[in-house]
Protein backbone atom coordinates (compact mmCIF):
# COMPACT_ATOMS: atom_id res chain seq x y z
CA UNK A 1 0.00 0.00 0.00
CA UNK A 2 2.72 2.25 0.38
CA UNK A 3 3.19 1.95 -3.34
CA UNK A 4 0.09 3.35 -3.85
CA UNK A 5 0.47 5.94 -1.38
CA UNK A 6 4.50 6.87 -2.65
CA UNK A 7 2.43 7.07 -6.24
CA UNK A 8 0.24 9.96 -5.72
CA UNK A 9 2.56 11.95 -3.76
CA UNK A 10 4.74 12.18 -6.58
CA UNK A 11 1.58 12.83 -8.83
CA UNK A 12 0.90 15.82 -6.86
CA UNK A 13 4.40 16.81 -6.85
CA UNK A 14 4.24 16.69 -10.68
CA UNK A 15 1.23 18.37 -11.26
CA UNK A 16 2.45 21.22 -9.21
CA UNK A 17 6.33 21.32 -11.02
CA UNK A 18 4.07 21.76 -14.49
CA UNK A 19 2.42 24.04 -13.13
CA UNK A 20 5.47 26.19 -12.18
CA UNK A 21 6.95 25.31 -15.64
CA UNK A 22 3.66 26.29 -17.34
CA UNK A 23 3.99 29.79 -15.04
CA UNK A 24 7.57 30.42 -16.09
CA UNK A 25 6.58 29.74 -19.91
CA UNK A 26 3.85 32.39 -19.46
CA UNK A 27 6.74 34.55 -18.49
CA UNK A 28 8.72 33.76 -21.42
CA UNK A 29 6.01 34.53 -23.59
CA UNK A 30 5.38 37.66 -21.82
CA UNK A 31 9.24 39.00 -22.12
CA UNK A 32 9.33 37.35 -26.07
CA UNK A 33 6.31 39.79 -26.89
CA UNK A 34 7.36 43.17 -25.41
CA UNK A 35 10.55 42.54 -26.56
CA UNK A 36 9.21 42.45 -30.17
CA UNK A 37 6.87 45.43 -29.13
CA UNK A 38 3.93 42.96 -29.56
CA UNK A 39 2.36 44.36 -25.69
CA UNK A 40 2.30 48.24 -26.73
CA UNK A 41 -0.13 47.53 -29.83
CA UNK A 42 -3.51 47.81 -29.61
CA UNK A 43 -4.57 45.07 -32.52
CA UNK A 44 -2.64 42.24 -30.60
CA UNK A 45 -5.30 40.37 -28.16
CA UNK A 46 -4.36 40.76 -24.56
CA UNK A 47 -6.00 37.18 -23.67
CA UNK A 48 -3.07 35.09 -25.34
CA UNK A 49 -1.62 33.35 -22.67
CA UNK A 50 -5.31 31.92 -22.55
CA UNK A 51 -4.59 30.17 -25.44
CA UNK A 52 -3.44 26.90 -26.04
CA UNK A 53 -0.86 27.82 -28.54
CA UNK A 54 0.12 30.59 -29.88
CA UNK A 55 0.39 31.16 -33.40
CA UNK A 56 3.33 34.17 -34.56
CA UNK A 57 2.67 35.05 -38.01
CA UNK A 58 5.95 37.04 -39.30
CA UNK A 59 6.21 38.86 -42.61
CA UNK A 60 9.14 37.45 -44.28
CA UNK A 61 11.52 34.46 -44.22
CA UNK A 62 14.26 36.97 -42.83
CA UNK A 63 12.07 37.41 -39.68
CA UNK A 64 11.67 34.12 -39.20
CA UNK A 65 15.01 33.22 -39.21
CA UNK A 66 16.08 36.03 -36.52
CA UNK A 67 13.32 34.44 -34.61
CA UNK A 68 13.87 30.69 -35.27
CA UNK A 69 15.71 29.95 -31.93
CA UNK A 70 12.56 31.12 -30.00
CA UNK A 71 10.87 28.39 -31.52
CA UNK A 72 12.85 26.06 -29.69
CA UNK A 73 12.77 27.68 -26.20
CA UNK A 74 9.56 28.52 -25.71
CA UNK A 75 6.22 26.33 -25.64
CA UNK A 76 3.41 26.89 -26.72
CA UNK A 77 4.58 28.93 -29.68
CA UNK A 78 4.61 28.20 -33.28
CA UNK A 79 5.65 30.86 -36.24
CA UNK A 80 3.85 30.85 -40.07
CA UNK A 81 5.53 33.22 -42.58
CA UNK A 82 3.02 35.36 -44.46
CA UNK A 83 4.40 37.47 -46.98
CA UNK A 84 1.34 39.65 -47.48
CA UNK A 85 1.58 40.43 -43.86
CA UNK A 86 2.94 44.09 -43.04
CA UNK A 87 4.34 43.23 -39.77
CA UNK A 88 4.70 40.69 -36.67
CA UNK A 89 0.73 39.48 -35.87
CA UNK A 90 -0.55 36.76 -33.33
CA UNK A 91 -3.41 34.45 -33.82
CA UNK A 92 -4.71 31.13 -31.60
CA UNK A 93 -3.21 28.75 -33.37
CA UNK A 94 -6.83 26.69 -33.22
CA UNK A 95 -7.63 29.55 -35.15
CA UNK A 96 -5.49 28.63 -38.11
CA UNK A 97 -5.80 25.03 -37.95
CA UNK A 98 -9.50 25.37 -38.25
CA UNK A 99 -9.08 28.37 -41.70
CA UNK A 100 -6.41 26.26 -43.36
CA UNK A 101 -7.74 23.10 -42.37
CA UNK A 102 -8.86 20.91 -45.46
CA UNK A 103 -7.43 23.89 -48.09
CA UNK A 104 -4.77 23.11 -50.69
CA UNK A 105 -1.58 25.20 -51.24
CA UNK A 106 -3.24 27.64 -53.34
CA UNK A 107 -6.02 28.40 -51.14
CA UNK A 108 -4.07 28.84 -48.11
CA UNK A 109 -1.61 31.19 -50.11
CA UNK A 110 -4.71 33.04 -51.34
CA UNK A 111 -6.54 32.87 -47.87
CA UNK A 112 -2.65 34.78 -46.46
CA UNK A 113 -3.31 37.74 -48.75
CA UNK A 114 -6.60 39.04 -46.57
CA UNK A 115 -6.28 37.06 -43.24
CA UNK A 116 -3.95 36.22 -40.50
CA UNK A 117 -1.65 39.66 -41.34
CA UNK A 118 -2.52 39.67 -45.14
CA UNK A 119 -2.98 43.08 -46.45
CA UNK A 120 -3.70 43.38 -49.76
CA UNK A 121 -1.53 45.25 -51.83
CA UNK A 122 -2.65 48.61 -53.14
CA UNK A 123 -1.08 49.52 -56.12
CA UNK A 124 -0.38 53.50 -56.03
CA UNK A 125 -1.14 55.38 -59.29
CA UNK A 126 1.88 58.06 -59.98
Amino acid sequence: MSTIMNENRLQTTFKNLDHKINKLNDQKIVAFFESLGLLERKDVPKDFLNWENILIVVPNRHVSHELKYYKYTISRISFLTNPYADQIHIFDLKDWKSASGNKTQFQIREMLKTSFGGVKKVIKES
